[in-house]
């Protein structure tokens, strides 16, 4: 028996996390002096919003819900991702710099997910959003590095 159910919603609670993180960053630095910035984490809040369903779908292909609340490992973090977002205020740096623990938290959820025993479908969706997660977070990397 494969550990799909138990990493889906491990992952799933871990895009939920990063598509509000980052729509919330989006909504923060919109009316700043870098409202490219804002479009560009729009666009990887829609990127988790999409990688959410593509997970849940698959569980519901399975006969599995995977779209319930998560881990109590996970409501930790959204609950220190919550802290580190009201010190940040609108600062682009702070901001940047709190969504990219949130990233450095996805990747690492992604890892662990792949070391564990998944069926080949779910561990090829797994292995193909885990590649566009580290993209991602090296792009805010930059971002960071560039304002």
């Amino acid at each position: 028996m494969s550990d799909d159910n138990q990493v889906a919603k491990e992952l799933v609670e871990t895009l939920k996390d990063g598509e509000r993180g980052f729509a919330s960053a989006a909504e923060k630095l919109k009316d700043g002096e870098h409202p490219e910035l804002a479009t560009t984490l729009q666009r990887l809040s829609e990127q988790r919003a999409a990688f959410h369903r593509e997970i849940v779908a698959l569980g519901h292909d399975y006969g599995e819900d995977v779209d319930e609340s998560g881990t109590i490992a996970a409501t930790v973090h959204r609950g220190w991702i919550s802290l580190k977002d009201a010190l940040t205020g609108d600062d682009a740096g702070g901001v940047l710099k709190a969504a990219l623990t949130g990233e450095d938290h996805a990747v690492s959820e992604y890892e662990k997910g792949l070391q564990q025993d998944l069926s080949a479908g779910f561990r090829e969706v797994v292995s193909k959003q885990h590649v566009a997660i580290i993209a991602a977070r090296d792009e805010v990397k930059a971002l960071q590095i560039a304002s």
